[in-house]
């Protein structure tokens, strides 16, 4: 998967994508307009964050390129690329049990925390994507 070199773009499916892991200084895009709410991200080669409406929703270290971002009350699924392992964090729904699953197999559950925060860890190379779903229990 190729960094997201608009940033943050619409999909004709109806997902987001966003993020470039190959720029060295941070940049950023806001007042992005989507389904009716304004989107903002910070990306570069060390974080890549996502808000909606001023709301924290995804933010991952180092920075990773997003494509397919999708969000229903209860489920978050999206493609994942970095330049190496990387760690991602979600705003969901707080003190809630999810399942994690990473290229379709489950990668166990998980709890958010009163702050509805849940992070989770994929390990990649260069060059590799991973699926991600997280469902609510």
């Amino acid at each position: 998967m190729a960094a997201v070199k608009e940033l943050l773009r619409a999909e004709n499916d109806g997902s987001l994508s966003f993020g470039d892991y190959t720029l060295s200084a941070k940049t950023k895009k806001d007042n992005y307009e989507f389904e009716g709410d304004i989107y903002k991200v910070k990306t570069f080669s060390e974080i890549t964050k996502l808000e909606r409406n001023g709301m924290f929703v995804y933010e991952s270290v180092p920075g990773s390129a997003v494509e397919g971002f999708k969000e229903t009350d209860s489920e978050v699924a999206f493609s994942v690329s970095a330049q190496g392992d990387v760690q991602f964090t979600l705003e969901l729904e707080p003190e809630c049990e999810y399942e994690v699953f990473i290229d379709g197999e489950s990668a166990g559950k998980m709890r958010t925390n009163l702050s509805g925060k849940l992070s989770v860890s994929v390990e990649l190379s260069e060059g590799q994507e991973a699926t991600i779903k997280v469902v609510k229990c």
